[in-house]
């Protein structure tokens, strides 16, 4: 007969039980009669969101003048101070016109020398070495002339025999080394200068008859004025100061028609298009705001300094003269608006992995409850579902004990 195995003993398994079901009750009576922990709360509400990007710019005036020294030279008069509204054409700045007088006076002599040298060329020389020239050809000719009777004569004595036929080449040879001669002396007459000559002097005349304008120019330019309308805002030098060419002596702006160039990191210049609205903060005025909107958006990624930014412009909507060319200000765009939207402070969400949820307050106690987030800046989210109007839920702990789900809490408001 097989044997059996002995039966299990039946009591250890009661006692285990018996164990589990006092722990059960102990962590249900610990669980019903542990302290209420205080929390703040805040009921869902309905409210306005905005989406806010923040950056720094520098202010430009869209109709901009700056007035500079057109030739080295000394400030004789100014006609204006920093504050003062002037018209198109008003007078600005005189400058000493000695210098550009004489420059003028140098560049007509330089001009007049390079055309006489041009006319010289063109008639072929000089008036003296056109005389002298004609007096050597005449010279010459009078000298062939006479060589060419002497050949004749010596060849009628030749046929006579009353001369030598050596005397006869004697005067051959002479009279074609002065025809050579004068051939040489009309061929210089003809073409004395090439045509490489003739396109040196011209450049002369042009390059003196540009120094010319350039320093009439300058002259006129000494009588500095205004081609717009607006407001005198920096001023570079004082009377009788000497300056160089270039050097600049005064800046005047409408200042009721500017633009901010703001610079904004890479990550926010997807939120950027134009046409939103703008909030313009400077340090210099606090609690004082100007408004603008986005002309133009970033259209590439630059690298300014150590940032990686998009280049914005930003008209100034209500500039009146009190915001300064030149000054560097804090923006604030607005890229997104909601309004009348279900939200609850930052504080109150709570992330954990790609799931979104608060602490409801529901009998005393807190609720865990998934929602869904819809807009979200950095002191508000917008609530899409999950929560209702009314529903209370707790921002914070006023202790160190942690949120959890079922926690008994005393709300604090």
């Amino acid at each position: 007969m097989a044997s059996r195995e002995p039966a299990p003993n039946r009591n250890w398994i009661w006692i285990a039980a018996g164990i589990a079901g006092v722990g059960l009750v102990g962590f249900l009576f610990w669980h019903a009669s542990r302290p209420s922990t205080t929390v703040e709360g805040i009921a869902v509400s309905r409210r306005d969101i905005t989406s806010i990007v923040t950056s720094n710019g520098i202010v430009q005036p869209t109709v901009d003048f700056q007035a500079h020294a057109s030739a080295p030279g000394q400030v004789k008069k100014l006609f204006v101070k920093i504050g003062d509204w002037v018209e198109s054409g008003q007078r600005l700045v005189e400058m000493d016109t000695s210098d550009a007088a004489s420059r003028i006076a140098t560049a007509q002599a330089s001009l007049q020398t390079a055309e006489q040298g041009l006319r010289n060329l063109q008639q072929g020389g000089t008036q003296d070495e056109l005389l002298s020239q004609k007096a050597d050809i005449a010279a010459a000719r009078t000298t062939v002339a006479q060589d060419q009777q002497t050949l004749a004569t010596r060849k009628q004595l030749a046929a006579s025999g009353a001369a030598s036929p050596n005397e006869v080449q004697q005067a051959q040879d002479k009279l074609n080394g002065d025809q050579a001669h004068l051939d040489q002396l009309l061929s210089r007459q003809a073409g004395r200068y090439s045509g490489g000559d003739f396109s040196s002097q011209k450049a002369l005349v042009t390059q003196a008859s540009t120094a010319l304008s350039a320093a009439e120019s300058d002259f006129a330019a000494s009588d500095i004025r205004s081609p717009i309308s607006g407001k005198v805002y920096a001023i570079a030098v004082n009377p009788y100061d000497y300056v160089q060419t270039g050097a600049l002596l005064l800046n005047l702006a409408d200042l009721n028609k500017l633009q901010v160039r703001a610079y904004f990191d890479e990550p926010q210049i997807g939120d950027l298009a134009a046409g939103q609205p703008v909030t313009i903060e400077w340090a210099a005025k606090p609690g004082k705001l100007w408004h603008g909107h986005v002309l133009k958006a970033p259209t590439t990624v630059t690298i300014y300094g150590t940032r990686n930014v998009g280049e914005s412009i930003i008209t100034v909507d209500d500039a009146n003269g009190d915001l300064l060319p030149n000054t560097n200000v804090t923006v604030h765009v607005t890229t997104k608006e909601r309004h009348g939207v279900l939200s609850l402070p930052r504080e109150a969400l709570h992330t954990q992995g790609a799931n979104d949820y608060v602490y409801r307050v529901v009998g005393g106690k807190l609720a865990r409850t998934p929602i869904t987030v819809g807009m979200v800046n950095l002191a508000q989210f917008e609530i899409t579902s999950g929560l209702h109007e009314g529903d209370v839920v707790v921002l914070r702990s006023t202790t160190e004990t942690e949120l959890s789900d079922g926690l008994p809490v005393n709300l604090q408001r």
